[in-house]
């Protein structure tokens, strides 16, 4: 673990999957169906984390294929507009398409459709992973998406291995979104084997019952990870999250908020995770802190544009207290 988090602490990061663009019905409380306007912003899971990272002081360079449109260029706009480092974006042409999410900031009846067909993250390949220079970073970062078809599958975990040859850790959100993926039995062979290939994993309680065959189940195969020498960050939505040392589980609370969307939390949280380890602090002040970045960003609009800054964490942190963790 300690290669680990001195891989972190570089606070230099280079991410694996999709950019994306967000549409999402305004003002607030708009369902969109009934929207007459629509605000836009980047989108995709790894933007979404690179975009959370520099906002918390951090470098973050994404590795990924943009389309050659108007929306890959919107993109590749925000990403530079953010801060993320663009020098691996490969643009392809034809009819391979960017992400594309539509959604409203409600709760009640919350509706997320994402169009995928033909996405063009799916097509990074082998020569590209490897025109990477893994030496500028400290710790490469994944969400599991980018396993669900090939040549990104092949691609990433070849990247796996580049980056381990140049001595860095490897972060894995398991990011499981069924839509994705051909069949759940490939999707949980290929995720447990990039879980098993990673140091540092992270998800919900879900995702590894997904994992493991059962959601009864998650909680073990977590810490089977986890006594296998890798960190473990197990989370359970409004339950908190415990995480696993192999000799240690750490139990958080989550920050209550007013939400008005449930989505970009994940992201926003390992954004606020790893920079907080960056920054030095210990394993518990780091998730909380991610837990606090989750609770921001799902209290206002958008994904990337809600993640918060320092300054607005600190300020956060100064008014608001975590509630205990709901399970012993």
């Amino acid at each position: 673990m300690q290669a680990l988090l001195e891989g972190i602490k570089q606070g230099r990061f280079v991410v694996f999957g999709r950019a994306g663009m967000d549409l999402f019905a305004d003002p607030i409380g708009v369902k969109s169906v009934d929207a007459q306007q629509f605000r836009a912003d980047l989108g995709g899971s790894s933007a979404n984390i690179c975009a959370g990272l520099i906002k918390l002081g951090c470098e973050a360079a994404l590795v990924t294929s943009i389309s050659d449109d108007a929306v890959g260029r919107f993109a590749v706009n925000r990403l530079q507009d953010y801060g993320v480092g663009t020098d691996y974006l490969t643009v392809k042409g034809g009819e391979y398409r960017l992400s594309l999410a539509l959604y409203e900031s409600c709760i009640e009846d919350f509706q997320n459709v994402i169009y995928r067909n033909g996405a063009v993250d799916f097509q990074v390949t082998d020569q590209e992973v490897e025109q990477v220079d893994y030496s500028r970073f400290g710790a490469l970062i994944t969400a599991g998406t980018v396993f669900a078809a090939e040549p990104s599958r092949s691609s990433t975990f070849h990247a796996f291995d580049l980056a381990r040859a140049s001595g860095l850790p490897v972060i894995f959100d398991i990011d499981y979104r069924p839509y994705s993926w051909p069949s759940p039995e490939v999707a949980a062979e290929i995720l447990t084997r990039a879980g098993e290939a990673s140091d540092l994993i992270v998800g919900n309680d879900e995702e590894f019952g997904f994992m493991a065959g059962g959601i009864d189940k998650g909680l073990d195969k977590a810490r089977d990870l986890a006594a296998r020498g890798k960190l473990v960050i197990y989370k359970m939505g409004h339950e908190g999250a415990i995480t696993l040392t192999g000799d240690a589980e750490i139990r958080t609370g989550i920050y209550p908020v007013t939400a008005v969307k449930p989505n970009g939390a994940g992201d926003s949280f390992m954004a606020g995770l790893l920079a907080s380890l960056s920054q030095g602090r210990d394993l518990r002040d780091a998730v909380l802190r991610g837990s606090a970045c989750a609770a921001i960003t799902v209290s206002k609009p958008g994904c990337a544009g809600a993640m918060p800054d320092i300054a607005e964490l600190d300020q956060f942190l100064t008014n608001h207290l975590p509630d205990q963790p709901s399970r012993p």
